[in-house]
């Protein structure tokens, strides 16, 4: 017998082991159930958000497994006359402009017309005192006969003097002399009624009158004050305003569409817009281009024609100007659904499916709103005009009445029931209290 066996305790003597440690074995299969009950619970969450992201979605109604159609605005190409416009800013300028100056010096005694005042060519608008040009006028009148007198006296003398030439009574030399002084009293009589038709002028000139037709503006000087010929500030000014000239600067690169423009039509018709663009002023005719290019901004001045009849033109008024230069057919579309990408510019196309397909376009003419399609579409297709930022080849979707149908249906509110076939939704029947 082995002395440790013979020294060895009996089993029942062997200390149990401590409560609070329990085997290793037990521990591993504690965490792996706890692995799999938090996979469980986080499978069930991932699937009632996937199916409460489905409801609210429309289920079925997106393709690619529950991805949202995008909302889009469309437009149908169509074929239009698009004009072709060249936009430029313009100033308003009168046709005629004039400073109402007095020709002659003297007490301004009347002011005959009303600040802002529509005048006609002719009409009497201010009064100088006229009674030193009256003086002066009789001045040269008398002068005048006096010598017209001297001439007819010296005119019979020479007649006589002829008579006794004639029967050799007289010296010929007498009769030229005489001769001589009849000519120096008709230059003379010639200088006296030139004096006396100054006179009469400078009479005139105390009636100031309007030089033109138009609105004459606010006056400089009041009646009583001393004017001279040579007052540079006037008393008022007038512009022609009906009809008014509008000026305005076309790129040089389009003076040959204009010339050829001009040559095609008898008048190129030209659109006096305000500075919204909003509201259109007045129509009227192109006129003329300038001789020469401006060099420092590389624009030709020009020029349009305005009747104004309605005065919404007014003289230094900056407006925007639209000329015309002809109307071209071609297919348009609106502007927003023309993209530019690495590639050049391309448009999304509405199926009929309801995807959407990227195609290449040229573009051409442009107005405002519109935009003409060289190459590219064909009328009657569908493009996309809104929305196309979110929107990729071949993606799904939806117009805004197809949206606006749909809505009923999909925001259909109401106690909540248990889904039937198709996934529709069954409503509880009422309960009994």
């Amino acid at each position: 017998m082995n002395p440790q066996e013979v020294n060895a305790p009996p089993p029942s003597a062997i200390p149990p082991a401590p409560p609070g440690k329990p085997p290793r074995r037990s521990r591993w299969v504690g965490s792996l159930l706890a692995l799999v009950l938090v996979g469980l619970v986080g499978g069930a969450a991932w699937y009632l958000i996937q199916r409460a992201n489905g409801e609210s979605s429309g289920g079925p109604g997106f393709p690619g497994g529950g991805r949202p159609m995008v909302t889009v605005g469309d437009a149908v190409v169509r074929k239009a006359e698009l004009p072709v416009i060249i936009d430029a800013l313009g100033t308003v300028i009168p046709a005629t402009t004039v400073t109402l100056r007095p020709q002659v010096s003297g007490m301004l005694t009347q002011v005959l017309f009303t600040e802002g005042q529509m005048v006609k060519r002719g009409q009497l608008l201010a009064q100088i005192d006229p009674r030193p040009f009256e003086q002066a006028l009789m001045q040269a009148q008398g002068t005048r006969q006096r010598d017209e007198a001297q001439l007819e006296n010296a005119r019979l003398t020479l007649e006589r003097y002829r008579t006794l030439l004639s029967q050799d009574s007289i010296a010929r030399q007498d009769v030229d002399t005489q001769a001589a002084l009849v000519k120096q009293l008709e230059g003379t009589v010639m200088t006296d009624k030139a004096q006396e038709g100054t006179a009469r002028l400078n009479l005139d000139y105390t009636r100031i009158t309007a030089p033109a037709s138009g609105r004459i503006g606010l006056r400089t000087v009041d009646a009583g004050n001393y004017v001279t010929s040579g007052d540079t500030a006037g008393l008022a000014t007038i512009t022609q305003v009906a009809p008014i000239d509008v000026q305005f600067s076309v790129p040089q690169d389009r003076v040959a569409d204009i010339q050829a423009a001009q040559g095609a039509a008898d008048a190129l018709a030209v659109t006096a817009l305000d500075r919204t663009r909003k509201a259109e002023l007045d129509k009227g005719r192109f006129s003329t281009l300038d001789n020469q290019v401006d060099t420092t901004t590389g624009t030709v001045k020009a020029k349009a024609r305005f009747e104004n009849a309605a005065g919404a033109l007014f003289p230094n008024q900056f407006v925007n100007v639209q000329l015309l230069l002809r109307n071209v057919p071609a297919l348009v579309v609106p502007v927003t659904a023309v993209r530019t990408g690495a590639n050049g510019d391309y448009v999304y196309v509405i199926n009929e499916d309801r995807t959407v397909s990227l195609r290449k376009v040229k573009r051409g003419q442009a107005t405002v709103g519109l935009m003409a399609i060289t190459e590219g579409l064909k009328e009657g297709e569908r493009v996309v005009t809104e929305g196309g930022d979110r929107l990729q080849d071949g993606m799904a979707v939806q117009l805004p009445g197809a949206q606006a149908a749909r809505a009923p249906r999909a925001g259909a509110s109401g106690p909540r029931g248990e889904r039937g076939e198709g996934g529709q939704r069954r409503q509880r029947p009422p309960q009994n209290p």
